[in-house]
């Protein structure tokens, strides 16, 4: 019997230890009586006794193959703090490490130390690293509404770029320096791409929990690197651990729109070479923090909003930036790239001057690229096209010092005596145009694509078309009014916030309008977490109550707020299945009946919509035609949109006369 006390755990939380779908254990509850009662939570999100629940699936043979890192997560998350669970991670990840190390200094009660023994127990059996991602992996899912992290794919590319735009030859050593480095996903990239070399990295966090996670997350990286690390407990911008070190490549994805970066106190800073930062551009002191780090010849790339490159108030910095050749290119990322994740971010790319003034021509022009049209749109996936768009930066910034080199569309210099107007606006789409005619590649590609689309229709529909329908049958159906009185469901009605969409990044969530949806579906905006009237979570059905925009899906993607007109329906698993809900509510027959009038621009009546009453063992036979369904249909658009393509490509091709006779 595992010591896991009275630690609380949902329905969801006992289907992923079991590895199996909560419907499977909603049918556990139902079936055995010797199931574990409830100890908390509500009818709709019911808790159980970890230590009861463990017991149970081990006396039944649910847990011949689960290993015990899934029986650990619950305990860490029971802590309750974000900064107790996150530190308790951390020590545990030291001790599995090295068993015999000294004491830490993390400071953990008591039965936050506890956890840390037994997790560094089960880790150093089940392995250490791998368990220490797994814990560190799902505390940051559970904390992304507070946490900014960079993805692996994004920080595999920046470390690329600084490496391929560094100037200077091999070394025996390299500096890797990243001053704002969160749990340290950019550090751990550069670690991956400087494979055979031997490599520092100086890493500082202002947050402690943060902090002690990096740490030992890059102490197991360099376990397989000769790599030495120093994580530090500071703000860089106030207290600079580094203050004279010197790194080869630096990578920074900093945090954006603080005003209370330190202006005051740093006025007379001496990083400042390119001019004292606005208050409102703290992202342009971080620039020049990178700048004032690097060697000769040093590289530094650096993930910003949009704004830093064109608003007012950092023209002059911008301009100065540009004159002494610091600001060598800019790349705007497709949305999606990162947190937030409904923002076209911009990666910047600096150097600082090579001790040799002849090792590179004299800048006379910066790189501006435009990566936008590698967003991933219509599917599921998170995140823009990653191979395609690694591709295609680092193809542009192959040429970065050759102005005799071809460009590739969507990538342009621009002489500075333009850059340098009264706006110093860097935005790569106002200077590039990507051209439509595509190439033969790009043709056959596309082709087979459409191909691909048409055989896997054919074969759904031969599937659909299957089905067979019996008319006269008749079923009860209860509204979803009903449902919500009887604990099947909770229903929350989204509302447009006061403070409008705009929030600091660390503390806000994309969100979700009515016109977004009748755009193409993805947030446009963000706003404040606390100020969210309802947020989606992963497996809620979101139902749009207006005429014109009726639908119903479950939500898939990250916590999202709903702005006026969306709902989110939460369901209770052991009564209804979340795919069989939405099939039913996004009838056009069931919109129709439920809306108020006849307009477009009505609202639908979401309390009134009918839901098929179906023993959950059917609803899932339901559910599963009704996700055919929905993947039938968004299959139909992909090859619309690809067929229209096509046909557009083709005829303006054979129009200017390519046709090879």
């Amino acid at each position: 019997m595992s010591t896991t006390g009275s630690v609380p755990v949902s329905l969801a939380e006992i289907a992923r230890i079991a590895g199996v779908g909560r419907a499977a254990v909603s049918n556990w509850r139902r079936r055995h009586d010797s199931f574990p009662t409830r100890i908390g939570g509500t009818d709709v999100s019911p808790q159980f006794s970890l230590a009861e629940v463990e017991q149970w699936l081990r006396d039944n043979g649910k847990l011949d193959n689960i290993g015990g890192r899934e029986l650990l997560w619950p305990r860490f998350e029971a802590l309750g703090s974000r900064d107790e669970s996150g530190l308790a991670i951390a020590e545990a990840g030291r001790r599995m490490r090295s068993p015999r190390a000294r004491a830490s200094r993390i400071e953990l009660t008591a039965d936050a130390d506890k956890l840390a023994v037994e997790a560094a127990k089960l880790g150093r059996n089940e392995g250490a690293r791998a368990t220490f991602e797994f814990l560190l992996q799902r505390w940051l899912e559970t904390h992304v509404r507070q946490l900014s992290t960079t993805p692996p794919p994004l920080a595999a590319l920046m470390a690329r770029i600084a490496l391929g735009v560094r100037i200077g030859g091999p070394e025996e050593e390299l500096t890797v320096l990243d001053p704002a480095c969160g749990t340290g996903h950019l550090a751990a990239a550069a670690v991956q791409e400087c494979k055979g070399s031997g490599l520092v990295v100086l890493a500082c966090e202002r947050d402690p929990a943060l902090a002690a996670l990096a740490s030992i997350r890059l102490a197991f990286v360099g376990d397989d690197h000769d790599v030495r690390t120093e994580v530090a407990t500071a703000d860089a911008l106030r207290e600079d651990p580094f203050t004279g070190a010197r790194a080869d490549i630096a990578l920074c994805n900093p945090p954006f729109n603080e005003r209370d970066w330190g202006y005051e106190e740093l006025a007379t800073d001496q990083r400042w070479t390119h001019g004292l930062p606005p208050r409102t551009e703290p992202e342009l002191a971080w620039v020049q923090h990178l700048l004032a780090h690097l060697k000769p010849g040093g590289a530094a790339v650096v993930v910003l909003p949009p704004a830093v490159a064109s608003r007012k108030a950092g023209r002059r910095i911008r301009g100065s930036l540009l004159r002494t050749g610091a600001l060598r290119a800019v790349v705007a990322l497709p949305p999606g790239s990162a947190q937030p994740h409904s923002v076209s971010l911009q990666l910047w790319i600096l150097r600082a001057a090579p001790d040799s003034p002849g090792a590179v021509p004299p800048g006379q022009d910066a790189l501006l690229v435009d990566a936008t049209r590698f967003a991933r749109t219509g599917t599921r996936e998170p995140g823009p096209h990653w191979d395609a768009l690694q591709a295609f930066v680092l193809s542009a910034l192959e040429a970065l010092d050759r102005s005799d080199a071809d460009l590739p569309d969507g990538a342009v210099r621009v002489p500075l005596i333009e850059l340098l107007d009264d706006e110093v606006d860097v935005t790569p789409g106002r200077y590039t145009s990507v051209s439509t005619e595509p190439s033969g590649l790009e043709l056959a590609a596309a082709w087979k694509e459409a191909e691909t689309l048409l055989t896997d229709l054919a074969s759904r529909a031969q599937r659909l078309s299957e089905l067979r329908f019996d008319a006269d049958r008749q079923q009860t159906t209860a509204s979803v009014g009903d449902l919500a009185k009887a604990g099947a469901l909770s229903l929350r009605a989204g509302q447009q916030p006061l403070d409008g969409t705009a929030a600091p990044a660390k503390a806000s969530v994309p969100l979700l309008t009515v016109a977004d949806l009748l755009t193409d579906g993805t947030p446009s905006g963000l706003v404040a977490t606390e100020s969210a009237a309802a947020i989606a979570e992963k497996g809620d059905v979101v139902v749009a109550g207006v005429v014109r925009a009726f639908k119903a899906w479950v939500h898939e993607g990250p916590p999202t707020a709903l702005g006026s007109q969306l709902y989110a329906l939460r369901v209770d698993p052991a009564k209804l299945d979340a795919h069989f809900l939405a099939g039913c509510l996004r009838a056009p027959s069931n919109g129709r009946q439920a809306g108020t009038h006849a307009s477009s621009s009505s609202r639908v009546d979401i309390r009134r919509l009918q839901v098929l009453q179906l023993p959950l063992e059917e609803q899932a036979a339901y559910a599963e035609v009704f996700r055919s369904l929905r993947a039938f249909e968004a299959q139909l658009v992909n090859a619309e949109g690809t067929g229209r393509g096509l046909v557009s490509d083709v005829a303006d091709l054979l129009a200017a006369g390519g046709l090879n006779i």
